[in-house]
């Protein structure tokens, strides 16, 4: 599993959790299927820039605010193979 998906997955299960949603809240506010939200905090998917924008809307966040964990120091150590 790529280093970057699970970067992205804990920061969402961080805000899912922080905005009290279950994942099948957030699912049904963001417009996508429970199964996929699990898949993306599990860092076995790897969501789009819309389905990205799409979770920032249903968690009130800016898409900044959730991707925050991505410093320049993180994406440096990042592979893209």
């Amino acid at each position: 599993m790529a280093r970057e998906a699970e970067i992205f997955g804990a920061a969402l299960k961080h805000w899912r959790e922080k905005r009290g949603l279950t994942q099948e809240g957030l699912a049904h506010a963001a417009g996508i299927t429970t199964s996929y939200a699990s898949q993306v905090e599990r860092a076995e998917k790897v969501p789009t820039l819309t389905v990205i924008l799409k979770l920032c809307r249903a968690l009130n966040l800016t898409p900044g605010e959730l991707l925050s964990d991505f410093t320049s120091a993180s994406i440096k150590r990042l592979r893209f193979d």
